[in-house]
């Protein structure tokens, strides 16, 4: 869907791409607005505490080991240091690998595991300053937050994973704007990502890791994309649009709709939206997590309860509902993260839902596993998701009397934020959690403030 745009000399066709190159372009820290200068600092933060969180999980230490450079990006957590490529995959998987990454309502979208891997790889690698890292950040999460608006669903409903398709382009947008490329080579980054964009969601079938790797393979595909185009290599100009484009290739059911992408693009930062987690898990379970609490906080016991039912959105059944036996008794730690019926047992009966919560040994516990075997649901048609993310537990107790809880949005979201002390907390949690001193940890919240400031970027102080 080319459009028209008068120019110096007439009229002429613009590709879509080529006014996302135009916003990112024209970017500049000084100029942006101080919530999103805010935003871009404590996604930074967020992301640098989950991965020295996940540093020593199998995962990661698989990930690590399979690098393969030497250079002067951080692979947070780790000993040495390497090409951008494989820090930013060791980064972004770490970061988005417990689920306990920010998230964008709409998309749902992890950008933050993407876009600030990326990002920062490439400053160390080339010695940026903050500056650019502010810009390139912004442009990156802007970008894939809005993309995901373009198709609501059709992504998931192609058995994608949206984060993983949806990153690569806006990775490369970001790096891109990161180091000052000129417009056209902006949007032959993006145009080029589309064709290394990738990510199914069949982890879903039994708790594997792969999701976990889509932020890191997103993150090092779009650095890939935006040095080939700084190269001169060249991608398709309709790679948004086209009819044998990106959302017809990983969105079929749907007819893109690119005004949410392209409205108010560079004079509204919907990043300023993003949602910071309070659990360590699905998105869309977690306000089913605060109900739960909720009940529990009210005096109601688990062996109470005779039934639970919750009203959900139908675009959120095949991923955190079904198949609702295998929900009841996820197979490990991983899966328990995407089963509702799971956590919410978690906030029923040890009112949080943190690391602790998705082991492989403590799925198996037979008093959270008899718990969620009585959670079932009923598909809401008046639910608001994907534009919305709520919760709605109705317990029936065992003395016949119903306790019903409903919570309208996600906390930590835009109608709930957490507050810049919380965000602090969480990531002094993560770092002690993933075995730093206190000392540390401040030291690298130190650095990401310098960054955060215009500074230079020196992660040093984040390596073993």
């Amino acid at each position: 869907m080319a459009r028209l745009r008068e120019g110096a000399e007439g009229t002429h066709r613009v590709t879509i791409s080529a006014d996302l190159a135009q916003f990112a372009s024209h970017l500049d820290a000084d100029n942006l607005p101080a919530k999103t200068r805010d935003t871009v600092h404590l996604l930074m933060l967020d992301v640098a505490g989950l991965c020295v969180a996940a540093r020593q999980h199998d995962y990661v230490q698989g990930a690590s080991a399979s690098i393969v450079s030497e250079g002067k990006a951080t692979a947070i957590g780790h000993k040495g240091a390497f090409g951008p490529y494989d820090a930013a995959l060791v980064n972004g998987t770490a970061a988005h690998g417990e689920d306990y990454d920010d998230t964008f309502e709409g998309g749902p979208v992890h950008a933050g595991a993407v876009i600030v891997p990326a990002v920062l790889a490439v400053a160390e690698h080339r010695s940026l300053m903050g500056a650019d890292v502010q810009k390139g950040i912004a442009a990156g999460l802007e970008l894939m937050c809005r993309m995901s608006l373009v198709t609501p669903e059709a992504i998931h409903k192609a058995c994608f994973h949206p984060t993983a398709v949806l990153g690569a382009p806006a990775a490369a947008a970001a790096v891109a704007t990161a180091l000052s490329l000129a417009p056209e080579k902006i949007a032959h980054a993006i145009a080029i990502a589309g064709s290394l964009a990738s990510g199914i969601i069949e982890y879903l079938a039994d708790g594997s890791w792969t999701k976990r790797l889509h932020a890191g393979s997103s993150a090092q595909s779009g650095i890939r994309a935006a040095l080939l185009a700084e190269a001169g290599f060249t991608g398709p100009k309709t790679v948004l649009e086209g009819s044998h484009g990106f959302y017809k290739a990983f969105a079929p059911s749907k007819t893109p709709n690119f005004s949410p992408l392209l409205e108010g693009l560079g004079k509204r930062f919907v990043l300023e939206t993003i949602a910071f987690k309070p659990y360590a898990c699905g998105t869309m379970t977690q306000p089913f997590i605060d109900c739960a609490i909720e009940l529990k906080r009210a005096g109601v016991k688990p062996d109470e309860i005779a039934s639970m039912v919750c009203n959900v959105g139908e675009g959120t059944v095949h991923r955190l509902w079904e198949p609702l036996a295998s929900k009841h008794a996820p197979p490990n730690g991983y899966a328990g993260k995407f089963s509702t019926p799971y956590c919410i047992a978690c906030g029923l009966i040890d009112g949080k839902a943190g690391f602790e919560q998705f082991t492989d040994e403590r799925v198996q516990d037979k008093d959270l596993r008899a718990l969620a075997a009585k959670v079932s649901y009923v598909i809401d048609p008046n639910d608001e998701y994907p534009r919305n993310f709520t919760g709605h537990i109705r317990a029936t107790l065992k003395n016949g009397s119903v306790r019903e809880v409903r919570k309208p949005h996600m906390r930590g979201g835009a109608h709930e934020p957490l507050t810049r002390d919380e965000i602090m907390t969480k990531f002094l949690d993560n770092a002690r959690f993933g075995g730093w001193t206190r000392k540390r940890a401040e030291d690298l919240a130190n650095a990401i403030a310098t960054i955060a400031k215009g500074g230079p970027v020196d992660l040093r102080c984040a390596r073993e």
